[in-house]
């Protein structure tokens, strides 16, 4: 642990994927101390009004300040971003987990049920699941669960057909564990690893399918401050107020490659591959 510290704070991508989710997270926190206007507070007078001093970002249609609704738009993207990563994850890693260990018939099964669900393009699963159910954050947020859990099933169980065969797996069978605390106690922290790293990543999967699902009219209906909302909405005034639509999509593209960066840098510290070939390295230099 004390050897990949230093490496965690000279990795780029890690530090700066860092900076820029716990910046976006502590933005969503504390928005009513941050947001300068109410999200539904108006202004006729100075509506399509330019990036000011008092409306930093502009204003919409309505005279309604962009920073302000850009930032409770963070709180509902990143809580349904939270719900679906931390429910897909659970739902794939026991499915991994169980696939992978005893498979067999077991594992040729939930294979399976995950080849079906991978069949399906995700975004039109997920705008079918939000037109029969209607919109809502539970509702969204289940639909990116029903395409995201997949990944996690893959990556855990093909890292459970390797860890199944480990000699400390082996020693906890002999001596007559059972399978379910031999996977939860043996298997599963041995896995985290990719499993956290996926999940950094699927935040910002998680944002990009939210804001597509609003962009799409299949989100949170307004006037909820949704970021693919805000981003089509502003496509109708693209001559009159550009930046309706380059902040929103901007905000969207800076929060999600924050989550790729930091996923990407917790990948480089975490995979003992990435670690060994590092070391290779440095023996052969020396």
């Amino acid at each position: 642990m004390t050897m990949r510290l230093p490496k965690a704070f000279t990795n780029v991508s890690l530090v700066v994927g860092a900076l820029i989710s716990l910046t976006i997270i502590l933005l969503a926190i504390f928005a009513p101390y941050v947001a300068t206007h109410g999200i539904e507070q108006m202004d006729m007078r100075n509506r399509f009004d330019g990036p000011t001093i008092e409306h930093i970002l502009g204003t919409d249609n309505f005279g309604r300040d962009l920073w302000s609704r850009l930032v409770f738009g963070a709180r509902i993207s990143l809580t349904i971003a939270v719900i679906a990563v931390t429910a897909s994850a659970i739902i794939g890693t026991v499915v991994g987990l169980v696939a992978g260990y005893f498979g067999g018939w077991v594992d040729q099964v939930l294979m399976r049920i995950t080849d079906i669900f991978l069949g399906f393009p995700a975004i039109v699963l997920a705008l079918a699941i939000v037109a029969v159910l209607g919109p809502g954050i539970m509702n969204v947020s289940l639909a990116i669960i029903v395409v995201a859990w997949t990944e996690y099933a893959r990556v855990v169980r093909s890292t459970t057909l390797v860890l199944r065969e480990q000699n400390y797996v082996q020693a906890a069978k002999a001596l007559g564990a059972s399978p379910a605390r031999i996977i939860f106690k043996e298997i599963l922290p041995n896995a985290l690893g990719p499993i956290i790293v996926l999940a950094s990543l699927g935040l910002g999967t998680a944002i990009i399918s939210e804001s597509a699902l609003s962009f799409l009219g299949f989100g949170l209906p307004p006037p909820a401050p949704t970021w693919g909302w805000t981003l089509a909405y502003g496509t109708r005034f693209m001559r009159d107020a550009p930046w309706l639509s380059i902040v929103s999509g901007a905000t969207i593209m800076v929060t999600v490659l924050g989550f790729n960066l930091l996923g990407d840098g917790l990948r480089d510290v975490l995979d003992p591959r990435q670690l060994s070939r590092g070391g290779g390295k440095s023996a052969k230099a020396k």
